[in-house]
């Protein structure tokens, strides 16, 4: 059953909150166990609208990538100006408008209440905080330094989140026009090539395989057009699907690494994350075996998943980190192992991978910005090549038939 309650605490607080019990007796026990005194408690009557509603919410809502970065600076912010963590927490939960996001807030406050650190509640939450949030986070409790850690993790979120954007918005345009494009190209076979085709059967004119095959699209187009969209679409979920699929996960980040263009922006988007991810874990604390695990777990392409993993082993043999770089050349640029080499000699790891960091998110923006500029040529000649053979195959007939004429 759901309870709200009014409790005291040691200094003299008073808190609200809604908790699960069995009873009002259990919870009342449950409070004076976590250093509350109990003032009020009382059943919270739940109607069947409000449960689908909570049901409804913690399905389909989500915490953006947005949210959990000024949640992490406005945090950062309030432990440096001297609030509690349960203080500051329970600010940041009357801010919220996001359901799972209170919800969350809510259960890390009662965990921070009960006595238990602030990675404990999060790592409550694997799909919302990441293992190299949780781990920074615990990183900075143990070193005394929470503010710290979170005002990094909120610049590394932020740096990453920015890095997808740019991707994601260089990709729209390219995806708008190739949509357009289908859609447009299906209501014209639907509406423009059955007219001509009659014209065809008038005159008699003999027709080529191409024309017979655009005829045939056209006709079965316009007497199905519902049906054709459902097709398209049922064909493009398909080839996703397919795509995503486990099995086709090492042919295609085989294929990116490898592509002209697309192949050297994918090295060096992993090789800025990689360096981040790193540079951000170590300056927090974390050892380099366990800084590499994680990382492992940060970028999604499974032939720089191995390299680490065999980076993290030769450390764990006593061999240089900057070793599995220098064996990867291929994937990682030759900057990398040099400057983790020189780090290493200095003891200033974590300010060269940063430096690399930088070096290469530079890079993938300016790259980022040109990306329209050289798919918009490839896109104008796919277009031009495919109306170029619609218009042949479509006029062709009529040359044969003037020239029958005379």
């Amino acid at each position: 059953m759901l309870f709200t309650y009014r409790a005291k605490s040691k200094e003299g607080e008073i808190m609200e909150g809604a908790l699960e019990a069995l009873d009002r007796l259990t919870l009342a026990r449950d409070l004076r166990g976590r250093g509350l005194v109990p003032i009020t408690i009382s059943q919270q009557s739940e109607s069947f609208f409000s449960k689908f509603s909570l049901s409804f919410s913690n399905i389909f809502s989500r915490v953006k990538t947005a949210e959990l970065i000024i949640l992490t600076k406005n945090l950062s912010g309030m432990l440096r100006s001297g609030l509690s963590l349960y203080r500051a927490l329970s600010v940041l939960k009357k801010q919220t408008k996001n359901p799972k996001l209170d919800k969350i807030l809510t259960s890390v406050s009662d965990n921070i209440n009960a006595g238990e650190n602030l990675s404990f509640g999060l790592s409550k939450f694997p799909d919302v905080f990441s293992k190299l949030f949780i781990s920074m986070t615990r990183a900075g409790e143990e070193s005394g330094n929470l503010a710290d850690a979170l005002s990094n993790i909120g610049i590394n979120l932020e740096k990453s989140h920015s890095l997808t954007k740019k991707i994601k918005g260089a990709l729209i345009y390219p995806g708008v026009i190739f949509s357009a494009m289908i859609v447009i190209g299906v209501l014209m076979f639907a509406f423009v090539v059955p007219t001509l085709a009659k014209t065809f059967q008038d005159l008699g004119a003999p027709l080529p395989a191409t024309t017979k095959l655009l005829i045939f699209l056209g006709n079965f187009f316009s007497n199905h057009l519902i049906l054709t969209f459902v097709i398209i679409i049922a064909l493009a979920f398909g080839l996703f699907s397919f795509f995503r699929a486990k099995f086709m996960e090492k042919y295609i980040d085989f294929a990116i690494v490898r592509l002209p263009v697309i192949g050297n922006l994918a090295k060096e988007i992993n090789t800025a994350r990689t360096a981040r991810t790193m540079s951000s874990l170590l300056s927090s604390g974390v050892s380099i075996t366990r800084a590499v695990e994680i990382t492992e777990d940060v970028v999604q392409n499974i032939y720089y998943k191995k390299i680490l993993n065999d980076a993290k082993i030769e450390v764990e043999r006593g061999a240089p980190f900057s070793q599995a770089f220098a064996n990867s050349k291929n994937l990682y640029p030759i900057m990398m192992s040099e400057m983790i080499q020189v780090g290493e000699e200095t003891g200033k790891l974590s300010d060269m991978l940063l430096q690399i960091a930088l070096f290469y998110e530079e890079e993938v923006e300016n790259k980022t910005k040109n990306l329209s500029t050289i798919i918009e040529p490839l896109l104008m000649l796919f277009i031009g090549a495919a109306v170029g053979f619609f218009a042949i195959s479509m006029i062709s007939p009529l040359y044969s038939v003037m020239g029958s004429i005379k």
